[in-house]
C-alpha cells in the first residue's frame, strides 16, 4: 500500500512542507491530499483526517502519524536507504539538535514573517527577528563548515535538517531579508533550488 500525506495549503503551510520534502526525497511512491486552510469546511476536513485537527498527517496503511518531526523520524526508519539522517553519529546528533531547535524555536521569525511562497515584499526585521536571523545564519555557516564537506547541504547530502530549514529560506526570500554571510546565503539558495522544493512551489503557485 502506498503512502499518503495530508498537507495544508502549499503556499502557506510550512509544517506541511517539511515532512513532504522528506517523503519526496525517499523516492517512495505516495499520494497527497491538500486541505486548503482558509475555507468554511477546513476545520471539518482536518478533524476527519487528524486527531489534532491539524496538518500534516502521514497515512501508512492503518497508521496515521501526525506532527511533522515525528513523520520525518518515521520516514527515516521506514526508508533507511534514503539516509535522511547523517550516517556519522556526531553529525546525526547535531542534525537532530538543529531540527528540534527549528521545531521549537524562532517564534519571532515565524510570527512576524509567516511562510507565504508567492509574497515578495521588503520588511525590516524587528530586533527579535534580527536575533533569530543571526542565530540561523550562524547555524548555517558553522554546520556547513564543520559537516558539509563539498556538499550543498548542512551535512553534505540532503537530510531532515535541510527539510526543517527550507521554510526559513522561503521567508528570507519573501520578505527581502538580506543574508550577509556568503555561506548561509549559498545554503539558502541550495534549499530553494532542490528539485523536491521546486515541485512543491510550482503546485503552490497554482493554488
Amino acid at each position: 500500500m502506498s503512502l499518503k500525506i495530508v498537507v495544508g495549503s502549499k503556499n502557506l503551510s510550512s509544517w506541511s512542507l517539511r515532512p513532504w520534502l522528506a517523503l519526496a526525497v525517499t523516492g517512495a511512491p505516495f499520494t497527497e491530499e491538500v486541505v486548503q486552510l482558509d475555507k468554511p469546511d477546513t476545520k471539518e476536513r482536518l478533524l476527519a483526517r487528524s486527531p489534532t485537527g491539524k496538518v500534516p498527517v502521514l497515512i501508512d496503511g492503518a497508521l496515521a502519524i501526525h506532527e511533522s518531526l515525528a513523520i520525518c523520524e518515521y520516514l527515516a526508519e521506514r526508508f533507511p536507504e534514503a539516509q535522511l539522517w547523517p550516517a556519522d553519529q556526531g553529525a546525526r546528533a547535531m542534525a537532530r539538535a538543529y531540527s528540534c531547535e527549528m521545531h521549537a524555536g524562532f517564534a519571532s521569525l515565524r510570527r512576524e514573517m509567516p511562510m507565504h511562497l508567492t509574497k515578495r515584499v521588503t520588511k525590516a526585521p524587528t530586533a527579535e527577528v534580527a536575533a533569530d536571523i543571526a542565530r540561523l545564519s550562524t547555524i548555517f555557516r558553522t554546520t556547513r563548515d564543520a559537516y558539509g564537506g563539498d556538499g550543498a547541504y548542512l551535512f553534505g547530502r540532503y537530510s531532515i535538517a535541510d527539510a526543517m530549514f527550507t521554510p526559513v529560506a522561503t521567508r528570507f526570500r519573501s520578505y527581502g531579508v538580506a543574508i550577509e554571510d556568503p555561506v548561509a546565503r549559498d545554503y539558502c539558495t541550495s534549499l530553494l533550488s532542490h528539485s523536491a522544493f521546486v515541485r512543491w512551489e510550482a503546485a503552490a503557485k497554482l493554488e
